[in-house]
């Protein structure tokens, strides 16, 4: 099975987002916050969770960790 650009973009980020919640707890309030204001660059949602202090630099570095090791 093959998936276009835009599938595979939204199957990675309901994947992160999953990370999210299991690894560091984080709310589903505290996602949606993140993706409003990240809603223009998708790729940048972990740095928008640490910018608002919604995750440490330790677990934006996990964060960044499980990115590069979940990249197909």
């Amino acid at each position: 099975m093959t998936f276009d650009g835009e599938t595979q973009r939204m199957s990675q980020q309901t994947q992160l987002i999953e990370f999210l919640k299991q690894e560091f707890s984080l709310s589903t309030e505290a996602i949606a916050l993140g993706l409003r204001r990240s809603a223009s660059t998708p790729n940048l949602l972990p740095i928008v969770l640490w910018q608002y202090g919604l995750v440490t630099t330790h677990q934006l570095e996990q964060i960044f960790e499980w990115l590069e090791a979940s990249v197909v």
